[in-house]
């Protein structure tokens, strides 16, 4: 276990200077099992999502300031251990004060020993008092960002808070041209696997494993997408013949529900050739590769350059932005993003809706997507997309009985909701 909290502090390291989590991840890789590359895995994601808390609680623990920052994360990856997993806290504690020495600091194994030992003792205590010191220690996500979603959101922010700091769900898409979900279902408890069904084509695995171990997984009989990701391409109503282009669509998630939907002619576009790689291996396990499918390498905001000036029906706008409705998926974005992210990411997502507005038939549908809570980067910048453009007409959408939202704004879930979904933004234009 040493050897794991050594690799998952040094990742976490990473990502405090810089790195994306999954960069410092695959840097840390030595080829060690898959059970230990799993463990470091989880050890690194949970001490990020809970890195406020746990950054402030090592501080606490600290004699004087703690400034070495890879014995600080050590520290905080110990201290997710015993409070977000099942090892005994004996060994997490021993292992740890083993780890200092492959971190490089032998010096310090008897303050780690008594700083851990400390926090066994007196937990309650120290939580509440890093709690009353700071919001960033209380929620574990930046200051800005806590003022952002509070302002914004300010019925549900604690929730919402609260919500991506939980573990994320492994949720399905069962591929309706493949499989049927009563089935798979039944296949999988075959194979002892708990699951159950969440809208209209989900499943939700009870207890998350590799992806590929899945019965179904080699055949195409799903794919992996959040509940909230798949209440996406059904808005669009996509039926067989219709031109449709996603836009932005690596890594393919939205682009294949299309597909599995209605025999429609597809032009899938991502300005990332590698990311659209990934998108053609999806296409082709699902078995939906075909003559009626284009991947292209081009950038929504400057369609001349790849538009054969055929209008589209429909238009998937699921533009990037600060994923800030996803944070439990991908927890060191609370960290690496800034404040002035929110203007560069609305920018860049005004050029896209511009670009792509006149590629859209007349009566045709253009969905904008998010996942954000950011109403920056949501209805704001419908509001304001709308006062230039007239023409385009917001139509009314409908979620499940048991999705949260306000408007088109998919909240966060606990994962108690029926519907575990991630946060994500929709808004339904037709060109009048």
């Amino acid at each position: 276990m040493h050897h794991e909290q050594r690799l998952a502090a040094l990742a976490v390291r990473r990502v405090m200077a810089g790195a994306t989590l999954p960069a410092a991840l695959a840097a840390m890789d030595d080829g060690a099992p898959t059970r230990g590359r799993a463990l470091v895995q989880e050890l690194a994601y949970g001490t990020l999502r809970h890195w406020g808390r746990l950054a402030a609680l090592a501080q606490a623990l600290a004699r004087k300031p703690l400034s070495d920052p890879e014995l600080a994360a050590l520290v905080a990856v110990a201290l997710y251990q015993l409070d977000h997993t099942a090892a005994p806290s004996f060994a997490v504690v021993d292992r740890a004060v083993d780890a200092a020495a492959l971190v490089g600091r032998p010096q310090a194994k008897p303050l780690i020993n008594a700083m851990l030992r400390r926090y066994l003792r007196e937990r309650d205590a120290l939580n509440a008092q890093v709690a009353r010191a700071s919001p960033v220690a209380r929620w574990s996500y930046p200051r800005w960002w806590i003022g952002r979603v509070e302002a914004d959101l300010p019925a549900h922010w604690q929730a919402v808070l609260a919500a991506g700091n939980e573990r994320p769900p492994l949720t399905l898409r069962v591929n309706r041209r493949a499989a049927v979900r009563e089935s798979l279902l039944e296949r999988f408890r075959a194979h002892g696997i708990a699951a159950d069904a969440v809208g209209p084509s989900g499943l939700i695995v009870r207890e998350p494993r590799p992806v590929a171990e899945l019965p179904g997984f080699a055949e195409g009989a799903f794919s992996v997408q959040d509940a909230g990701a798949q209440l996406a391409a059904p808005l669009l109503a996509p039926r067989d013949g219709l031109r449709v282009l996603d836009a932005c669509a690596a890594p393919g998630g939205k682009t294949t529900h299309l597909l599995e939907l209605a025999h429609v002619e597809l032009t899938a576009l991502d300005s990332d050739a590698a990311r659209l790689s990934r998108l053609e291996a999806n296409l082709a396990r699902l078995g939906l590769a075909a003559p009626n499918v284009r991947t292209v390498v081009g950038d929504a905001a400057a369609p001349d350059r790849w538009w054969d000036r055929r209008p589209y029906d429909r238009i998937l706008a699921d533009v990037p932005c600060t994923a800030s409705g996803i944070v439990r998926r991908h927890p060191d974005a609370k960290w690496l993003r800034r404040k002035s992210d929110l203007a560069s990411f609305a920018a860049q997502q005004q050029a896209i809706l511009a670009g792509l507005w006149p590629l859209l038939a007349s009566g045709g549908l253009l969905l904008y997507a998010t996942c954000s809570v950011f109403a920056g980067e949501n209805e704001l910048q419908i509001s304001d997309f709308q006062q230039a453009h007239p023409e385009a007409l917001r139509e009314s959408i409908s979620f499940p009985d048991d999705c949260l939202h306000l408007g088109g704004q998919l909240l966060p879930s606990g994962n108690a909701a029926v519907h575990n979904q991630d946060g994500f933004f929709y808004a339904l234009l037709r060109k009048g």
